[in-house]
């Protein structure tokens, strides 16, 4: 039985990272090469466009789009091959780590990724892994500021796990104390702060930051919801095998 879920979640990340990735191209990808643009340019051109403070996460789906900003163009190498085929790639292999992280989730709580719920486990997994962290760690654009990498990815992490055992405690257990203790647990990362940079001077236009926020978080919620979908999809199938 193992053997099926370990199948259903690599069908169901192969499959919904191939998805997310056209749904990146559509929009995620156009901004960022937008912000390349501005990350080459002398900083006393658009500094009037650079008043806004945004810092960025170490990201998870939809985030890692902006791992393409060190080619040049749509031309430029990802992974020794073109920047198309080397985002496949990283979506492929990031949707089915994702897919065996909700399977394992499932077994751990004893609540199985089905059809009828498959949707509201990928919107769970979002706000875990990408809305909540969002908050402090806004999606990256190349040319914006950052803090140091190992701080943002330590407060990124902690509020990950932070969100994911509220997020259990307050939903699938009864206990009032559990649920109030969830929602705690939960604001901890946030009242602590994530950590922000000491300059934040940047080429890139505020607006032009904003609108990839946007984007790289909608791309997110259509990657998680879809993957949930597929995988209950899929648990229901090749549970039905012999």
């Amino acid at each position: 039985m193992v053997v099926k879920y370990l199948l259903a979640a690599l069908v169901a990340g192969l499959i919904s990272g191939g998805l997310v990735t056209v749904a990146q191209q559509a929009r995620v990808v156009p901004l960022i090469l937008e912000a390349e643009k501005y990350e080459n340019a002398p900083a006393e051109v658009h500094e009037h466009t650079s008043g806004l403070n945004i810092s960025f996460a170490t990201k998870a789906m939809a985030h890692e789009t902006s791992a393409e900003a060190g080619a040049e163009d749509e031309g430029g190498m990802l992974f020794g091959v073109n920047r198309l085929t080397g985002t496949i790639m990283a979506n492929v292999v990031t949707g089915c780590g994702f897919a065996l992280i909700l399977l394992a989730a499932s077994l751990f709580t004893g609540t199985a990724v089905t059809v009828a719920n498959g949707a509201l486990w990928g919107a769970a997994a979002w706000l875990a892994f990408q809305l909540l962290p969002s908050v402090g760690l806004p999606p990256e654009l190349p040319g914006f500021p950052a803090a140091e990498l190992f701080d943002r990815q330590v407060w990124w992490f902690g509020t990950v796990i932070a969100t994911a055992i509220g997020l259990y405690l307050m939903v699938l257990r009864p206990e009032i104390w559990a649920k109030i203790g969830g929602l705690v647990l939960m604001l901890v990362p946030h009242a602590i702060g994530a950590p922000q940079p000491a300059d934040i001077t940047s080429n890139v236009p505020a607006v032009l930051a904003a609108e990839y926020a946007v984007a790289a978080l909608a791309t997110g919620l259509f990657f998680w919801v879809a993957l949930g979908l597929l995988l209950g999809t899929f648990n229901a199938r090749f549970a039905k095998m012999a």
